[in-house]
């Protein structure tokens, strides 16, 4: 399906830097709970399925891309303030996008 540029210009997509990955106990499938810094946003929560790849010691500090203006979603009793951004790999396992270079937290994609 198409999305014309209107479309794309709703989606609010920023970076941060995690802050805080705990494991999250209460998710169906297995989980961590993150704390993200989005800068002159504030924190925001998130729940992300990225158990394979990454352990919690070496997710504070990474910096992510996430969509930082969808409705909060409740999982559990947790709440969900921003969806992590990444890519499924060949055993349809999330791998997470990351700038390249380190930008500052709130940061715009576009």
């Amino acid at each position: 399906m198409e999305i014309n540029w209107n479309d794309f210009e709703k989606i609010d997509i920023r970076c941060g830097t995690i802050c805080s990955a705990i494991p999250f106990e209460k998710a169906k499938k297995p989980a961590y709970q993150l704390e993200i810094d989005f800068g002159p946003l504030g924190k925001k929560k998130s729940s992300a399925q990225i158990t394979t790849h990454y352990n919690t010691n070496e997710l504070i500090g990474k910096q992510v891309v996430a969509v930082v203006n969808f409705p909060v979603k409740q999982i559990a009793n947790f709440f969900s303030e921003c969806l992590v951004l990444g890519v499924y790999d060949t055993d349809n396992q999330v791998v997470l996008l990351e700038p390249n270079k380190h930008v500052e937290n709130g940061s715009k994609i576009g």
